[in-house]
């Protein structure tokens, strides 16, 4: 274990070099005693893992984000939230090199903290490169459930003596560029120690100043609605653990570097030779890059602040669950099959494919919305979403928007990368379709491409990728809510319903309220469901009966059927299906087949 002289946070490098030599000497009898340590850990993953979650040092760590850039000193530890967006494949590096009698490491970093000899003795090591921004729709209060050390705070607590020093700190480093404006190698750069360990002068604290946080990544890098992006380097990791499209949290050494954003003149320089291509658009004066040490999926259960103290039973599930309701039918202006169905839609999640057939889906078309309807009651949806949700949108539906927007990603193979759409969501969004901005026109050839997208995603959760030279179906678990005047022809919803309020919402709601709900909604959608065999035989036989007093009834809405059922006694917090919520879930839809006629 690393001693306490070594701060895991402002010098996380010195952790990991320290353990690799004392590794490495410990193997020294061996005729390649770092070869053993090729994609695998020596004993430096465990030491940041029982910091961070043993230790409690995960709230000493800074999130990483747009605003902050500038304020974090490189080669320190960050965490780094955000949604996968594109897999760039594999980089060969020099992991280990012989200086002298002893073994070096470069792993976690960018470049050779040492004078690298050539030739020497080194072995190529391998690490996965992940492009990753911040999740798309992510709402406020999910930023808010680990926040970390406040930047901006400490930053402004600083004495008069600290400013000072980091101000003479910059002019030092502004010192280090040689007179012919080329920036020194890191053969020839001068070198501090830190612990004992020696960095470059690219590693140095940049200002804390703001007015120093540099223009990220711009237009150039397709990121809807954001310029940050982080370039993440994982290393030691099976294949596929990371997908496309996951949600993660990756906490590592943060590298901001400009001296990396032309070719090194050094052409010894070994750590320049082996950098891919496919990072060349992603500079690293521009991107961030965070190597990374641990790393986790993250589900909506880690965006909860704090978990209630007892066992989700049914009967506080039932309490919360009438809180909602009550809530939702308020803002729906009271009516309240629409606030049923909205929250049968809200627990809604896929949970299985059957063939062509997706099962738990319950998309939801509120008809009878116009453009004032939608000004009062959509926003207080919208709003309500916002607050409840970790991912949500809403998508303004018009001619316009169909013949211009990009929803298809799509794979740029000049560049290597893939470009994002609309459509590149992380699971467990919820999409908001505003129907009622949509008027008489043509669809050019893009608009009706981007209409059998929507359409496509609405009945099989699938989004499709152009890979140029071909195209590749996603899965996805997406919530689709669509607000039309009438019945959506381009949006073929699970269940329609006419929407009739009665009165003009006008409420308040606590934070302890939202907090009760955003827990029950999550705990609800993760509950497992089941149906008794004596259960199953009866609903089945109401179905056949069903079918034959009524000859339009398809399987499709047979299916539906049951889905409603299943979600309705998870709704309570029951964990199988009863003959009561079945029977609850007709009496739904005889209340809608009414309103429909």
């Amino acid at each position: 274990m690393v001693g306490p002289q070594y701060d895991l946070v402002g010098n996380p490098l010195g952790a990991v070099r320290a353990t690799f030599e004392r590794a490495a000497a410990a193997e020294s009898g061996g005729h390649e005693p770092v070869a053993a340590f090729r994609g695998k850990d020596w004993g430096v993953g465990e030491v940041f893992r029982s910091f961070l979650f043993e230790q409690g040092g995960l709230d000493m760590i800074p999130v990483l984000d747009e605003s902050n850039l500038g304020l974090i000193k490189p080669n320190t530890l960050v965490r780094f939230r955000g949604m996968v967006q594109d897999i760039l494949g594999n980089e060969f590096y020099v992991g280990a090199f012989k200086d002298g009698s002893t073994w070096r490491t470069n792993k976690f970093s960018d470049s050779s903290p040492f004078s690298m000899p050539h030739p020497c003795d080194s072995h190529l090591w391998e690490r996965h490169l992940f492009h990753c921004v911040p999740v798309p729709g992510q709402n406020h209060w999910t930023r808010e459930s680990s926040p970390g050390p406040d930047l901006r705070k400490m930053s402004s607590c600083l004495t008069s003596e600290q400013r000072e020093k980091r101000k003479r700190d910059a002019e030092n480093d502004a010192m280090d560029v040689s007179e012919n404006g080329s920036e020194e190698t890191s053969s020839s750069s001068k070198k501090a120690k830190d612990d004992g360990v020696q960095i470059s002068n690219s590693s140095l604290q940049m200002s804390m100043n703001e007015e120093h946080v540099p223009e990220m990544n711009g237009v150039d890098h397709h990121i809807p609605g954001s310029s940050f992006s982080c370039l993440v380097k994982v290393y030691d990791m099976p294949e596929s653990q990371v997908k496309l499209n996951d949600v993660s949290e990756f906490i590592g050494v943060y590298t901001f570097d400009p001296e990396l954003a032309a070719p090194s003149d050094n052409s010894d320089d070994i750590m320049f030779d082996l950098m891919e291509d496919v990072t060349a658009q992603l500079p690293p004066s521009k991107v961030p890059r965070l190597h990374c040490l641990v790393w986790r999926n993250l589900s909506a259960h880690d965006f909860l602040p704090r978990a209630p103290a007892v066992e989700p039973s049914p009967i506080l599930l039932k309490s919360i669950r009438q809180s909602l309701l009550s809530h939702l039918t308020l803002i729906l202006g009271k009516d309240e099959l629409a606030a049923q169905c909205l929250l049968l839609h809200l627990l809604s999640r896929l949970r299985n494919k059957v063939n062509v057939v997706t099962v738990g889906r319950l998309s939801l078309n509120f008809t009878g919305f116009n453009r004032e309807s939608v000004s009062i009651f959509g926003n207080q949806l919208n709003n309500l979403f916002q607050r409840l949700l970790p991912y949500s949108q809403t998508i303004p539906l018009s001619i316009e928007y169909l013949n211009t927007a990009t929803l298809q990603p799509r794979k740029d193979n000049r560049s290597g990368r893939l470009v994002t759409g609309v459509l590149q969501l992380p699971q467990g969004t919820h999409l908001t379709f505003d129907e009622t901005l949509l008027q008489s026109g043509s669809l050019t050839s893009k608009g009706v491409e981007n209409t059998m997208l929507l359409k496509n995603l609405m009945e099989s959760q699938k989004v499709e990728y152009d890979f140029e030279f071909y195209k590749l179906e996603m899965p996805t678990d997406v919530q689709l809510l669509t607000l039309s005047e009438g019945k959506s022809n381009i949006l073929p919803s699970d269940l329609v319903v006419p929407f009739r309020p009665s009165s003009v919402p006008a409420v308040n709601v606590s934070s302890e309220e939202l907090e009760s709900w955003r827990w029950y909604l999550t705990t609800v959608r993760s509950l497992p469901q089941s149906t008794e065999t004596e259960t199953y035989q009866m609903i089945q036989d109401e179905m056949v009966s069903a079918m034959r007093e009524d000859r339009s009834l398809g399987c499709s809405e047979l299916s539906r059927w049951l889905t409603m059922a299943q979600i309705t006694a998870a709704s309570f917090g029951e964990k199988s299906l009863s003959m009561e919520h079945w029977q609850m879930v007709k009496e739904l839809e005889r209340l809608r087949k009414e309103r429909l006629q």
